[in-house]
C-alpha cells in the first residue's frame, strides 16, 4: 500500500475519496484504532455540506485480496454511509490517526447510525439499515 502517512492531530481536515467524497473536521470521539494498530476508523456526522453520516475504516496492510475493480490510487479500506451498503475504499489519503483511542478486543464503539465491534479476528461494523463490513489483515467482506 502506498498510503503510509498518519494523521497527527485530532482536529484535522480529512479528505475522503469515493464513496464518501467530501472533507470534514474530525470531532473528538469520532475516531479509533484497533489494538494491532493496523485498522483505524473515522466517523463523519451528517452535515449539510457533506451529506449523510459516514464511517470509513482504513487498513494499513491493505485490502487482501484486492477488489477486482480498478483503483488508480490505493485500496485503503472500507466505507459506508448511514443508510447504504458498504464498499471498498479507493483513496489517495488515509483516516489513520495514531493518537486515536484504542478500541480493545471484545469492546464495541457506537456513533450515530454505526456500531463496530473489535475482535482479535478483525473489525465488524454495521449501520442502522443492517449493512456493514468485516475487515481483517487477510480478508474482508461487505454486505
Amino acid at each position: 500500500m502506498k498510503v503510509t502517512a498518519a494523521v497527527a492531530s485530532a482536529a484535522v481536515v480529512v479528505a475522503c475519496a469515493a464513496p464518501l467524497g467530501e472533507a470534514a473536521v474530525q470531532a473528538p470521539g469520532s475516531a479509533f484504532v484497533l489494538p494491532s494498530r493496523n485498522i483505524a476508523c473515522l466517523y463523519l456526522p451528517a452535515a449539510r455540506s457533506i451529506g449523510p453520516a459516514s464511517l470509513r475504516c482504513d487498513i494499513l496492510s491493505g485490502l487482501r485480496p484486492e477488489p477486482q475493480r480498478r483503483c488508480e490510487l490505493d485500496w485503503t479500506g472500507v466505507a459506508m454511509r448511514a443508510g447504504t451498503r458498504s464498499a471498498p475504499q479507493c483513496a489517495g489519503d488515509t483516516v489513520y490517526d495514531r493518537s486515536a483511542p484504542v478500541l480493545r478486543y471484545g469492546r464495541s464503539w457506537h456513533r450515530g447510525a454505526f456500531r463496530c465491534v473489535s475482535r482479535r479476528a478483525g473489525l465488524t461494523c454495521r449501520n442502522a439499515a443492517g449493512h456493514g463490513f468485516f475487515l481483517a489483515r487477510t480478508r474482508w467482506r461487505t454486505w
